[in-house]
């Protein structure tokens, strides 16, 4: 079990934090809060210290704490800094190494692994700043970085910046803590996200992708030692910390990408909901609404991205595709698997479990064995995806040789 220092900063998804907290010591860790000024205003002290059974600290200047240089000694004692949530406010300060409070302070004092879970308003998140920051925090050593979530925020608006769910963190932790590298030496490609179908140049085709699960498997994947490579479409999130990202729009980009990638991979998932037509003819300037109230729009078929990596004579990578249906999903998904030559296809119902979503219910299909995965959250996921993932290639290696 782990040291675990929990930073907590201003924001309505502190109440999460409380939650994160009871979890943290029921497996057993040891928690000790720090909470900044405006926390204070969203979570009770004594709230913390009944679960954690240390009392929370927040100030910088606490004068029995400081006698003996307390800040310095609780960074040297933990071996996970959590912050969570991470506001705005937080994120510049610890990208800029400014360190005005306590927590802050801790975080410069520390050489613990350091778990951020960003929270804010969704304007906020993707202004550019903040993006900046979250760049510059993703490429430090040790630093390990969550996706915000996509829904309905405090203010009455919808978008990206939810903090991760208590489970989530505490997955992403696991992985912290666990030593396992048994990706080592794989190299993996996987697409993940939506496409765009430009119809000119302010309108396109696209769907509700938000990228969330392929981005889980990049970074759990990432953590346990493999080579990374994410070709995605645009999202909200934030790339996974030692990846490679290979950003595109259209599915014709995504379908270049990735059979250049492909063929120096040793496994490919297509976790893309890539877009299976696209316009014909883009038109040169933004199309005016018809007299008639009416637009005609003649589309062409995308390339089948998953079905061409499947098909490769050379250097053919162990392929993956998705299924995501809203309905018959066992037997279209049995199907898609067989027609486009895949090893192993993931199959989920998007009914069920709504694009965008946090979590999800997956089906593992492949020749020899069937396997239903109880849902749970897309980072949780990952890790048992990468587990059969990795058996199943092993196994095709093993009957190659």
């Amino acid at each position: 079990m782990a040291k675990i220092l929990l930073g907590i900063c201003g924001g309505i998804a502190a109440y999460k934090s409380v939650l994160l907290a009871r979890q943290l010591t029921q497996q057993g860790h040891e928690v000790k809060c720090v909470l900044t000024e405006h926390a204070q205003h969203f979570v009770s002290t004594h709230t913390l210290q009944a679960i954690s059974g240390e009392t929370p600290r927040s100030d910088l200047f606490d004068s029995q704490a400081e006698a003996a240089m307390g800040h310095i000694e609780l960074s040297r004692w933990a071996d996970v800094l959590i912050i969570a949530p991470a506001t705005a406010n937080t994120l510049t300060k610890l990208a800029l190494g400014l360190a005005d409070n306590l927590l802050s302070t801790l975080y410069l004092a520390s050489a613990a692994d350091i778990l951020i879970a960003p929270a804010m308003n969704h304007l906020m998140w993707t202004h550019p700043a903040t993006q900046a920051h979250i760049a510059t925090l993703s490429h430090r050593a040790k630093h390990h970085l969550l996706p915000v979530g996509i829904g309905a925020q405090a203010c009455g608006e919808t978008g990206p910046g939810r903090m991760a769910e208590p489970e989530e963190i505490i997955a992403a932790l696991k992985r912290i803590l666990n030593t396992r590298q048994d990706w080592q030496g794989i190299r993996l490609c996987i697409t993940a996200g939506p496409t765009r179908e430009a119809i000119d140049p302010v309108r396109y085709l696209s769907n509700h992708s938000s990228g969330k699960m392929g981005y889980a498997i990049a970074a759990a994947a990432a953590a346990r030692g493999a080579q990374v490579s994410l070709i995605s479409g645009p999202t909200a999130l934030a790339a996974p910390p030692h990846c490679r990202l290979i950003p595109v729009i259209s599915a014709v980009e995504m379908h270049a990408a990735a059979l250049q990638a492909a063929v120096e991979s040793d496994i490919f998932i297509a976790a893309a909901a890539v877009a299976d037509y696209r316009v014909k003819h883009i038109a040169e300037h933004k199309q005016k609404k018809d007299v008639h109230g009416t637009l005609s729009i003649e589309l062409v078929e995308n390339p089948d991205i998953v079905a061409d990596v499947a098909a490769l004579q050379e250097n053919r990578p162990f392929t993956i595709g998705f299924a995501a249906e809203t309905e018959h999903l066992l037997e279209y998904a049995r199907r898609k698997r067989e027609k486009k030559g895949l090893d192993l296809i993931l199959a989920n119902n998007v009914r069920e479990q709504p694009f965008g979503g946090d979590h999800n219910h997956i089906h593992l299909i492949s020749a020899a064995e069937e396997i239903s995965l109880p849902p749970a959250s897309k980072t949780a996921l990952a890790e048992q995806l990468l587990d059969h993932i990795l058996k199943q290639y092993q196994e095709t290696l093993h009957v190659s040789h």
